[in-house]
């Protein structure tokens, strides 16, 4: 049952919870890859060339866990302003919220999962799955990402302006 006066931290809550659900099962999938492949240490081999396609997976894992973390805290303003300060939200603030909510999961989890994978197929691990081997390494690849890439930070972007902006609505309210 939901708390009066608690949707949007609600809403955040849940999301980040998804979200951390999300990058537990991309852990387990690179280590369900490691388990069926012994012939290459996974993570060395992606430590070992970070200057290349690796370094991609490796802020794109990152920058997902940031992106969790941010939109838990973004349900603690939430709360702050629907609980603590008993604010109301008006139309115009509950719309920017739920476009808060949407593009920063979308957006942000768009784009660094995308960039977690492109590391991996420029890295070439993904052939594991595919073909039962390590691949060659394919730099060129990661061209054809940043496009996909730059259009899900739009959206991250998007979502984290309209939300500053429900913010200082829902501040503003009487």
């Amino acid at each position: 049952m939901e708390e009066v006066g608690s949707k949007w931290a609600n809403r955040f809550i849940i999301a980040a919870i998804l979200q951390g659900g999300v990058i537990t099962v991309m852990s387990i999938a690179i280590v369900a890859m490691q388990l069926s492949y012994t012939q290459v240490n996974i993570i060395q081999y992606l430590s070992l060339s970070f200057e290349g396609t690796a370094k991609w997976f490796f802020l794109g894992i990152i920058f997902y866990l940031i992106v969790v973390l941010a939109v838990a805290v973004s349900a603690l303003f939430y709360s702050h302003l629907e609980i603590t300060l008993k604010k109301k939200f008006s139309k115009a603030s509950n719309i920017l919220a739920g476009i808060h909510l949407v593009g920063m999961n979308i957006g942000g989890a768009g784009a660094m999962i995308i960039m977690a994978y492109a590391g991996l197929a420029g890295t070439g691990l993904t052939t594991i799955f595919t073909e039962g081997k390590l691949g060659p390494k394919y730099p060129a690849i990661m061209e054809s990402f940043i496009e996909p890439i730059g259009g899900f930070i739009s959206i991250l972007a998007l979502g984290v302006v309209c939300g500053g902006m429900g913010f200082i609505l829902a501040f503003r309210s009487k």
